[in-house]
């Protein structure tokens, strides 16, 4: 059987884990650089490459001072 951690988790089941819309994880992949990869048209997800991105300020990442395209000013 396999286990969570063990599996690619999507947009619906990273948003769950970590509390979030799933809004909020499409704005981090593309303004903060969520680890993600793209398989087709779907946004897939391993755990372990999330919570290491959490944990380093990943998602802290504050937005004010930057430019709509995300870049800072």
């Amino acid at each position: 059987m396999t286990q969570i951690e063990d599996r690619w988790l999507s947009v619906e089941e990273i948003s769950k884990y970590l509390g979030i819309s799933n809004d909020t994880v499409y704005r981090w992949i593309h303004k903060h650089r969520m680890p993600s990869h793209r398989m087709g048209r779907l946004w897939k997800f391993r755990k372990e490459e999330v919570d290491e991105w959490v944990k380093t300020g990943g998602a802290g990442d504050n937005e004010q001072g930057r430019t709509p395209d995300g870049r800072k000013r």
